[in-house]
């Protein structure tokens, strides 16, 4: 059933309420109930949308401050009206504005060929900062080349086609890179949120860790091979101070 018959179908309160709610989402394109004084109206059109915006505005602060103030506006704006949010809590707010980014928006000649990106690292940040996710239960001290080095799962590996921390009001490119850029975007014990750019070695690095039950040494030397190094002694001196610089961010935790 259309949306209009469904709504001609409910009692007057309930059309009444469906027609506040969308005024107060989309005023532009949805009059004002009547019998209301438009001074009151404001109040509630405001609230609703500075809320909004607020939550946005502090969840993607760089793609904020690299847009033009109407364009921002106009976006956000197209948020709350096209999107349906499938949570009440304003902490998912981020999450539903990247979903709109990614799948609703239409896309604007002037949007940066990074935005999507840029949006989606500043929403891993969000997401860390705001996790209930605790440490699992391991050892924090210990040799990190007999033992299992455990991958904290508040240490997000990710790669993308832009240099995503770098991008700014004074860096903006025009085009991907022609490598893809990697980072660990990772929240530490004190409840900070950081972030470790790496190169294809380490992301490797972290990969076989995380999928295998190994040792320290046991998943270099496997990174060894795969490198093709006939001795991975050298490796392996590399391998031990990069697991304690790991260590010391937090991204590993432990170990077992």
């Amino acid at each position: 059933m259309r949306k209009d018959l469904q709504v001609a179908s409910q009692p007057a309160f309930q059309r009444a309420q469906f027609e506040l709610a969308a005024h107060i989402r989309n005023p532009q394109s949805n009059p004002a109930p009547e019998g209301i004084e438009d001074r009151r109206l404001e109040i509630y059109r405001s609230l609703f949308f500075n809320n909004i915006e607020a939550f946005i505005a502090n969840g993607f602060p760089i793609l904020k401050s690299i847009t033009d103030p109407e364009r921002w506006t106009a976006m956000v704006r197209d948020f709350v009206h096209r999107h349906q949010s499938h949570s009440p809590y304003f902490l998912d707010i981020g999450a539903e504005f990247l979903h709109y980014l990614e799948s609703e928006r239409i896309t604007q000649p002037q949007d940066p060929v990074f935005m999507l990106q840029l949006a989606h690292y500043e929403w891993v940040e969000l997401a860390l900062d705001v996790s209930v996710i605790d440490f699992p239960e391991v050892r924090k001290e210990g040799d990190l080349l007999e033992n299992q080095p455990v991958i904290s799962p508040l240490a997000w590996v990710m790669s993308y086609h832009y240099p995503v921390h770098l991008i700014g009001p004074g860096f903006q490119p025009t085009e991907a890179s022609a490598d893809t850029t990697q980072i660990v975007i990772y929240r530490d014990r004190q409840m900070q949120v950081g972030f470790m750019e790496i190169n294809q070695t380490t992301y490797r690095l972290l990969q076989i860790l995380d999928q295998n039950r190994l040792t320290g040494r046991a998943a270099l030397v496997q990174l060894a091979a795969e490198l093709g190094y006939s001795n991975p002694a050298a490796i392996l001196e590399f391998g031990a101070d990069l697991l304690s610089q790991l260590r010391s961010k937090d991204i590993i935790c432990g170990i077992y």
